[in-house]
Formats: C-alpha cells, sequence, structure tokens
C-alpha cells in the first residue's frame, strides 16, 4: 500500500501506474533503518532514507543554503539537521522545524539571506523488492 506523505489517504495504484513517473532507486535489501543513500532521479540528487521502517525521499539539498543534506542529523521525530547551518525540517512533510539557527547570533543573519522555505519531499514505494521514488508527487 502506497500512502501519501501530506495527505495520509491511499494512493490509487491505477492512478501510480498510468499517471505517475516513478524511478528504481535501490534494491530493498540495501537499507536497514537509518540508512541513506543519495541517488539521481530526473537530473536531482534525492536523499533517500530508511526511517523506521519507513522509506523518505527528499532534495539533498538543504533549501537555506543549498549545502548537501546527506551527512544531516535524523531526529527521533523524523527531522533532519542540515550539518552546515542546523536548520532543520520534518522528513515526511518538507515543512520547516527551524530556519538557520548557527552559528549563535550569526544565524539569524545567514537566515536573512534566503527566506525560510520548505524542503522537496518525494513519494517512495517498494515494490518487486525495489525502492521506487517519484520526483514530481507530494
Amino acid at each position: 500500500m502506497n500512502y501519501s506523505r501530506k495527505t495520509g489517504k491511499l494512493i490509487s495504484t491505477n492512478f501510480e501506474r498510468y499517471f505517475m513517473d516513478w524511478y528504481k532507486v535501490a534494491l530493498e535489501s540495501e537499507f536497514f533503518d537509518n540508512t541513506r543513500k543519495v541517488v539521481q532521479v530526473a537530473g536531482r540528487k534525492v536523499l533517500v532514507l530508511r526511517f523506521k521502517h519507513e522509506y523518505l525521499a527528499v532534495d539533498n539539498a538543504c533549501p537555506h543554503l543549498r549545502f548537501p543534506l546527506e551527512q544531516g542529523t535524523v531526529t527521533d521525530d523524523c527531522g533532519i539537521i542540515c550539518p552546515f547551518h542546523h536548520s532543520a525540517f520534518d522528513l515526511r512533510t518538507g515543512d520547516v522545524k527551524e530556519w538557520s539557527p548557527w552559528p549563535p547570533g550569526l544565524g539569524r543573519i545567514l537566515g536573512a539571506i534566503s527566506r525560510e522555505k520548505a524542503l522537496k519531499v518525494y513519494a517512495t514505494k517498494v515494490e518487486d523488492g525495489y525502492v521506487w521514488v517519484n520526483p514530481d508527487f507530494l
């Protein structure tokens, strides 16, 4: 079963099959909990993670200054913290949890360089032993 991370509703299999571009990105067996992998999907670098038995896919670039998120800290509440300026995002929705709090004092100035914006998230599914990502969904 595949659910939209934004609405929590089941996505129709027929709709998926005929109207969405899914990309096979990895074998399911390559992932254990907390495994992450950067893959190319439709010309984009996408960070695919397995978090508490759930597959998640997000843009690998932090929306603040476009630094890579692959080495970011994944939090227990399903967030990711940018390793550079510590901006934090929800991995399921992309919502901003905290915008550029670091370094102290200077973080607010750096945060003003780029307006607050959500992290891009992508639909995932596991089918036939593979992890799939849809770059144009959610």
